[in-house]
C-alpha cells in the first residue's frame, strides 16, 4: 500500500458514518474516485457510484455497440453506532442502537455525539467495579446505558445535542506489528476503499468491461442501499466486498465460519447467494494473478450486500468476497493491509476476465 492509498484509507476510517448518516464519508469517497472515474453520481439517499467506461463499451456508453459486460464492485459506507434516543432530567444522554451494536464492549468507552453544533465528546458510563454487585456483573442493555457529556441538566445538554443525533465510539487508527492495523469501522470502510482502488486498477489496465465502484448506505440496518442501487444500476455482475470473520485468535468460532486467517489472502464465499460461475471466475482470476485466496462456505445467506443485489431486477449474478477481520463490531477491529492490496489485485484480474465473457448464466 503506497502513501496515497494509505491516506485515502485513513480518511475513510477517520470519518464517522453510522447508518443513515453516511454523507460525510460519501463525500470523502467521491472526491477520491472523481480523480479517475469517467463519471460519478449519487441517488436520493446518498448511495454513490463511480464508473469507468470500458474499452469494449463502444464510443457511446449508452449504445449497444461492441457491448461489454458491466461489473459492479460494491462496498458499504455505513458503520454501526448509536443514536440519541432521549436526554434525561440530569443531562445524561440515553442511547439507542444503530445496527448490531455489542453491549458487552460499549460501557466505559469514549464517544462523539455528532450534532448540528459539531462533535460533542462524551463517555458511556460504567459503575466502578468496587460498587457493582458481584452476583450480577452482566452488561446492561444499550437502552439502559447512558452517555455522560458533562452537562449538569437537560437544559444544558439540549444546548449541544438533540434527539436523533448519531453517536460513534471515539477511536484512533493504530498500526500494529507488521502490516496489521486496528480501529473501529473496518466494517466496511475497507470495502469501499477496495471498490475505489479496484476501479482505479481497472481503468489503469484499460479493461474491456465497464466497471462501477459502488459505495452503498444502510447495509448494517438491512442491506437497504444495495436494494436501491441494484434496481437502478442493474449491472450484469456484482462483486460485494465486505469483511468476514477471521478465526485465527484465541476463543474464535471456527465451528461456525471455518478457518480463516489474517494475511492468507482474500476470502471467496461459495454457496447460496454466490453465483457458481463467478466463484469459478474469481478462483481462476486469482490463480492467473498469483493471488492466494481462502474459501468460505455460505450455506444460507452471506450477510452482505450480495444478498440484496442478487435478486434485484429478477437476477443479477453476485459474489461475496471478504477481507479477514478480527473482532468484528467492536472498536478494535483488526485487519492485514496485505489482504487489502491482494483484494484490489483480485478485482483487477476479475474485471479483465469478465470483459472476455459473453454471459454469466449457469448451464442447466
Amino acid at each position: 500500500m503506497d502513501d496515497r492509498q494509505r491516506e485515502f484509507l485513513d480518511s475513510l476510517l477517520d470519518t464517522p458514518s453510522p447508518s443513515g448518516f453516511e454523507t460525510r464519508c460519501q463525500r470523502v469517497w467521491l472526491d477520491h474516485v472523481g480523480e479517475f472515474a469517467d463519471e460519478v453520481s449519487t441517488d436520493a439517499y446518498g448511495n454513490a457510484v463511480a464508473t469507468y467506461h470500458g474499452s469494449g463499451s463502444g464510443s457511446d456508453p449508452g449504445s449497444d455497440a461492441g457491448s461489454a459486460p458491466e461489473i459492479a464492485f460494491a462496498g458499504h459506507a455505513d458503520e454501526i453506532g448509536f443514536i440519541v434516543r432521549d436526554v434525561d432530567e440530569e443531562g445524561f444522554v440515553r442511547p439507542g442502537s444503530i445496527g448490531g451494536v455489542d453491549r458487552t464492549v460499549s460501557q466505559g468507552q469514549r464517544v462523539r455525539v455528532h450534532s448540528s453544533e459539531g462533535s460533542v465528546p462524551g463517555v458511556i458510563g460504567q459503575t466502578a467495579i468496587h460498587l457493582r454487585e458481584r452476583d450480577d456483573d452482566s452488561p446492561a442493555d444499550i437502552e439502559d446505558q447512558y452517555v455522560d457529556i458533562g452537562a449538569d441538566d437537560r437544559e444544558a445538554a439540549e444546548k449541544v445535542v438533540a434527539v436523533g443525533d448519531p453517536i460513534t465510539i471515539a477511536t484512533e487508527t493504530e498500526d500494529l506489528a507488521g502490516t496489521r492495523m486496528a480501529t473501529r469501522g473496518m466494517d466496511n470502510r475497507t470495502g469501499i476503499w477496495v471498490a475505489a482502488e479496484g476501479l482505479r486498477r481497472a481503468a489503469e489496465n484499460g479493461v474491456g468491461a465497464t466497471v462501477h465502484a459502488v459505495s452503498t448506505i444502510q447495509e448494517e440496518v438491512g442491506l437497504e442501499g444495495a436494494r436501491m442501487v441494484g434496481f437502478d444500476l442493474a449491472p450484469d455482475v456484482v462483486i460485494a466486498i465486505d469483511v468476514t470473520h477471521a478465526t485465527d485468535h484465541p476463543n474464535s468460532a471456527t465451528r461456525k465460519v471455518g478457518t480463516l486467517s489474517l494475511g492468507d489472502g482474500p476470502v471467496i464465499a461459495r454457496g447460496s447467494t454466490n453465483h457458481p460461475v463467478l466463484v469459478t471466475l474469481a478462483r481462476e482470476a486469482a490463480a492467473e494473478a498469483g493471488i492466494d485466496v481462502q474459501l468460505q462456505a455460505s450455506g444460507s445467506r452471506t450477510g452482505t450486500d450480495a444478498d440484496a443485489f442478487y435478486t434485484a431486477r429478477g437476477a443479477i449474478p453476485a459474489l461475496s468476497v471478504g477481507l479477514p477481520n478480527r473482532y468484528m463490531h467492536t472498536p478494535v477491529e483488526v485487519i492485514d493491509t496485505e489482504d487489502l492490496t491482494d483484494l484490489v489485485a483480485l478485482l483487477g484480474s476479475l474485471a479483465s476476465a469478465a470483459g472476455d465473457r459473453d454471459g454469466f448464466d449457469v448451464s442447466v
